[in-house]
């Protein structure tokens, strides 16, 4: 236990992760959401993704929302691209953080991006130099990392290849994808712990599901060997379009409700959150999985 960091950041994935699953949200609704999460003190927020819109016709209006939002000071805002193209759309647009995806699963990375991985681990290796020498980052992110809906077992040894090949084609962070929330405690110490000895200087972040109701404890799991940067989504928003069963990711506000308990700092405004997860429920117009915006926090006294 001694490794678990005093602080994390949480990477609020909700505009994007979150809302990419739902039926088409109005751009104005997407900003609004976007800037009340920026008033909570999360420090980084995932806004869009500059994706074909035949693809996830959700996303297509990226560029209208980003330019509806004023930046909040000190928030750090990113943009998912799947290619150059995306990437060329997401600068023009203003970003100098970036996001690209790889799964580790040759099934679910054709049916994502009608690629191999090893396709798309080239083309990946082009954005991140392009993204470079535009003055932005670029961290990759290696999907159904704990194992996939189509094929089952993924091991560790190639999903940690992966990552380690974007290591050596310059990207500034690897994040391991739950997508479809497979993972478990042991896997995540396992995967993370093989990648860390051979890349200990790595920024490392975790994109975990709470679709079999492990996330939090996937969370802790990575927390005890030293991870410092996750992943979660307002209210449990999400899953994947192209993975059956994926359903939301861990919520911002229990993850936030969990680290507080163990007096891990996130910098956020518990309370803030669960009004923002509020919102997030009334604009997707159901109700959300968190828990805690069912029974608020432990302090929250009945009256």
């Amino acid at each position: 236990m001694s490794d678990i960091p005093s602080s994390v950041v949480l990477r609020e994935v909700g505009p994007r992760d979150g809302l990419q699953n739902e039926a088409p949200v109005p751009a104005a609704r997407k900003a609004e959401l976007i800037a009340a999460l920026g008033t909570t003190g999360l420090s980084r927020i995932e806004a869009v993704a500059f994706v074909h819109p035949k693809a996830i016709p959700q996303m297509a209006d990226a560029a209208e929302v980003w330019a509806a939002v004023a930046p909040a000071p000190g928030v750090g805002y990113s943009a998912l691209v799947p290619n150059l193209n995306g990437a060329r759309r997401a600068l023009a647009a203003g970003f100098t953080d970036l996001e690209v995806v790889v799964s580790a699963s040759e099934t679910h990375n054709l049916r994502n991006v009608n690629r191999t991985p090893e396709q798309s681990l080239d083309g990946i290796a082009e954005v991140i130099d392009f993204a470079h020498g535009s003055g932005a980052t670029c961290q990759v992110i290696v999907a159904t990392a704990f194992g996939c809906p189509y094929e089952g077992e993924v091991p560790a040894e190639r999903v940690a290849a992966f990552a380690l090949r974007a290591v050596a084609d310059g990207a500034d962070s690897v994040c391991f994808g739950d997508t479809t929330g497979m993972g478990s405690p042991p896997r995540v110490r396992r995967l993370t712990g093989l990648f860390r000895d051979q890349a200990p200087d790595t920024r490392l972040a975790l994109h975990l599901h709470d679709t079999r109701g492990t996330g939090l404890a996937n969370l802790v799991a990575g927390l005890e060997l030293g991870v410092a940067e996750f992943d979660a989504s307002v209210g449990g928003l999400g899953g994947c379009p192209y993975a059956p069963g994926a359903t939301g990711n861990i919520a911002s506000e229990e993850a936030v409700y969990l680290l507080q308990e163990m007096s891990v700092h996130t910098g956020v405004d518990l309370e803030a959150l669960l009004e923002v997860a509020a919102l997030a429920q009334e604009i997707v117009g159901r109700e959300l999985p968190s828990r805690l915006l069912k029974a608020g926090p432990r302090t929250r006294l009945s009256v």
